[in-house]
């Protein structure tokens, strides 16, 4: 069983940067690949980006590419999305995911485990 609590999320104005933060319970977290999803009102929930369990691959959406960046500290249990040069669109809660996988899947019913979501809010 993998507890996953974000962090991170909060308003920012556009071209601004936060720092999501997902802190992993368990023994087992570096066999798991991590992704970040998100959210907006009255949409699906969409990929963001994911990173293999050894943080040797990373994939983003299209959407962010140059702008997020995904990375992990499997000594921490920690996982994190940088994002700079935030805009509107950019405007969700963000859900930390995990799969015990070999694989890095970008699409959510792959993930198994999911974090209570944090909020971020681009103003213009």
């Amino acid at each position: 069983q993998v507890q996953l609590i974000e962090s991170g999320g909060g308003l920012v104005q556009t071209g601004g940067s936060l720092r999501l933060s997902c802190a992993a319970s368990g023994r087992t977290f570096s066999s798991h690949a991590m992704g970040w999803f998100r959210q907006a009102p009255g949409k699906e929930r969409e990929f963001v980006a994911a990173i293999a369990w050894s943080g040797s691959r990373t994939y983003y959406a299209d959407s962010v590419k140059g702008r997020f960046t995904i990375s992990r500290d499997n000594a921490k249990n920690t996982v994190y999305l940088q994002m700079n040069s935030l805009k509107p669109e950019d405007t969700a809660v963000y859900y930390c995911a995990a799969v015990r996988s070999g694989t890095t899947p970008r699409v959510a019913r792959e993930y198994n485990y999911w974090g209570q979501g944090t909020q971020v809010t681009v103003s213009s």
